[in-house]
Order: C-alpha cells, then structure tokens, then sequence
C-alpha cells in the first residue's frame, strides 16, 4: 500500500471497508449511509467528496461519491483500490437512456462499457481494451434484480466524456444502432483501474432521462428516490 492520506481522501488504513459504494453525488453517499448503514463514521469530506464507513446487516461497508467523468472516477477508484485495498467497487449512478426499449426508472447493469474517453487509452495497451464488469458481481446484481422482480436490463453502456452532445456516434454509426443501452460518464474508468488493480467492479444504474424521448427526473428524485438501484447493491455485499 502506498502512504495514505492521499491527496484526495483523508482517511486512514482502516476507515474504509473492502467493499464500497459509489455514487457520484456525494450528497447520494450521504443519503445512503444515514438512510441504511449503522455505527456510522465519516471518513472524507475533502473537496467536500462525502465518504462514509459503517455496518449493513453487520458487514462493514463504505461508500463515497466520486464526481463526475472518468477522470474524477479514475483519480477515486485508483486510490481506493491501490492505497485503500478496496476489493469489490459498486457504482451507483444515473444514466441516460439511448434505446427505445429502456425506460426512466429502470434498472440499468453495465456489463460492459464503451467510451469516447481517452482514459483507456493512457494505460498504452497495443490494442484496444474491453472495459468490463466483474462477472461474479454481474451474477450477485441480476440475482438480487431478479428476487426484488425489478425491471432491468443488461448489456454496454457508454462512458462519454461529453455531457452535453448532439450526436451520440461513432464510425458513423449511432451507439444506439449498436445496441447500447444509456450513457453515463464513469464507467470505463472504473471498470479498466478495477482490472489494472486486481479489483473487482460493476456498475448498476437508474434511468433518469431518456435522450431519445425528453424525459427527465428532478435533481432531488435522482438524490433521494433512486433506491432500487441501491438495495441491489447492498443485497450483493
């Protein structure tokens, strides 16, 4: 392990447990660990990126908000897995929809995760690297999916690093005529430091707009009301 505090966490060996949450909103991490864990304990607030440590059903858990695009979430992950010795990461974000057959408030799984960053490409692969979950986590969230009877949908979703953009393509072809299923902005860089790190990663997310239709959720529904996707996941640990 290297020295920590590190410059973007403040805790120390100890403060945070093998398994964590992230949200990207700090505010969500907050939520989260007053709404389900107990014996909590703050851990971070530097840069004001909210981290908790606690007990749920007696494990210990964290959970942290990490920010937004995969440079924020490869400065995050990277530290909680390579100085903190977190082994098992759990996104638990917003997406938007990008095909007609995935609908506000479903349940999104990123079994794998396309991008348009040039994250991936930094680690000087000789070729193109396939971001992808954990299949023994991928396994634990459709199982958990399944017993709650959610709807939820599994397959590619896009890391991009553009928020706000026009046309979604690549190569000419729509990321929608390939079958992905929602973008978001994390993913692929959690999925790859994951892999460089010998961690395991996934991503499940709530639909919180549809590029395609216009539909959106408020800031505070997506902060406060995004549960299912958050009991999944604690029903994985």
């Amino acid at each position: 392990m290297a020295n920590v505090p590190t410059p973007h966490i403040q805790a120390n060996l100890g403060d945070i447990a093998e398994t964590i949450l992230l949200p990207g909103d700090p505010l969500r991490a907050k939520f989260i660990a007053e709404k389900y864990f107990e014996n909590i304990k703050q851990f971070n607030s530097t840069r004001n990126m909210l981290g908790f440590t606690g007990t749920y059903n007696n494990k210990k858990i964290s959970v942290m908000g990490t920010g937004m695009g995969c440079a924020s979430m490869g400065i995050y992950s990277h530290e909680l897995i390579n100085f903190y010795g977190c082994k098992e990461l759990i996104r638990v974000g917003t997406t938007g929809s990008i095909n007609p057959n995935v609908n506000i408030r479903d349940i999104v799984i990123g079994m794998g995760a396309c991008t348009n960053s040039n994250y991936v490409k930094l680690f000087g692969l000789p070729g193109d690297y396939s971001c992808i979950c954990s299949f023994e986590l991928l396994r634990k969230a459709v199982e958990a999916a399944e017993r709650k009877k959610l709807k939820y949908h599994v397959g590619n979703v896009l890391s991009s690093d553009m928020f706000y953009s026009e046309k979604l393509k690549s190569g000419g072809k729509t990321w929608t005529e390939m079958n992905v299923l929602a973008v978001e902005m994390e993913s692929a860089a959690l999925y790859s430091n994951a892999a460089a790190g010998g961690a395991n990663a996934i991503s499940i997310f709530t639909v919180s707009d549809s590029i395609l239709t216009g539909e959106k959720t408020s800031a505070d529904e997506r902060e406060k009301t995004f549960t299912d996707m958050i009991e999944i996941a604690l029903d994985m640990v």
